[in-house]
């Protein structure tokens, strides 16, 4: 499949990057320095600006799917939905947040009192992009929440699915690799499973 990327060079968005590519997948990796993406097979860098919804709509044009790995505060969800729906891409997935995961019924994770206060703001804003993508009546999307730390690790390709519940190991933990997240959404792509729904990945 013909994929964009955008935010290609970030922790995320680089680690899905190569994922795809590795998978056979053409990437499209947008990123605002596109020099700081690396370069392989299967990947042609593109520069990009989050806050440019008429060009990013012409940079996601004519690709089966387009990825947003970029942070919350670092962009406007509403000028990204925007560039999604005008470029009339396939799919559109998000690499989410885990802020605004449950950890009981109606009790999203960013509200609880142990949440960290450096993270709350960012936290806040993915739960906007993602009650904005609930309410989108053209766009084919999918939004793909990390567990609660997320985190630089390996590829092993064992993991757990959810689906608006926070997921957490037998020890406790509540955590992903960049690494795994990657293959999770690679999955995703390849065979669908979530469309326009919300769902995590974790141990």
């Amino acid at each position: 499949m013909k994929i964009a990327v955008v935010g290609a060079s970030g922790n995320a968005g680089s680690r899905i990057t190569a994922e795809l590519a590795r998978r056979g997948h053409s990437v499209t990796a947008i990123a605002r320095n596109p020099e700081k993406i690396a370069a392989q097979a299967n990947v042609t860098a593109k520069k990009g600006d989050v806050l440019d919804q008429a060009g990013l709509a012409q940079l996601l044009a004519r690709h089966d799917a387009a990825i947003s790995s970029v942070h919350f505060l670092d962009s406007d969800p509403a000028k990204l939905i925007g560039a999604a729906r005008d470029s009339r891409v396939g799919r559109y997935l998000v690499v989410g947040g885990a802020g605004s995961l449950e950890v009981a019924p109606g009790v999203r994770l960013v509200t609880t009192a142990g949440f960290p206060a450096q993270y709350k703001a960012e936290a806040e804003k993915g739960a906007l992009f993602l009650d904005l993508l609930g309410k989108e009546k053209e766009l084919n999307w999918t939004f793909l929440s990390p567990s609660a730390v997320f985190t630089a690790g390996e590829r092993t390709g064992k993991f757990r699915l959810g689906t608006n519940q926070l997921l957490t190991a037998a020890d406790g933990k509540s955590w992903i690799s960049f690494e795994d997240f990657a293959v999770a959404l690679a999955d995703e792509i390849e065979r669908p499973a979530h469309i326009r729904q919300r769902f995590t990945v974790g141990y």
